[in-house]
């Protein structure tokens, strides 16, 4: 199956230990519409970050 957006298996660690992103999985679609939703600090957009490219993830990776 192709996906506009792939993000497989995300994780992202911020000093000293700190794990904002764990074993995350997208794949979405073209067309489809989803939102993001979590209480404050649950690492929404440190995901997004790692979306655009802005941060790099300790594991994973991404293809759009």
């Amino acid at each position: 199956m192709d996906y506009a957006i792939e993000m497989l298996n995300i994780r992202k660690e911020f000093p000293p230990g700190i794990v904002a992103n764990d074993d995350i999985t997208i794949q979405l679609r073209k067309g489809e519409i989803h939102a993001l939703l979590g209480e404050n600090g649950a690492g929404k957009s440190t995901l997004m970050n790692v979306l655009f490219g802005l941060y790099q993830p300790e594991k994973g990776g991404n293809s759009c």
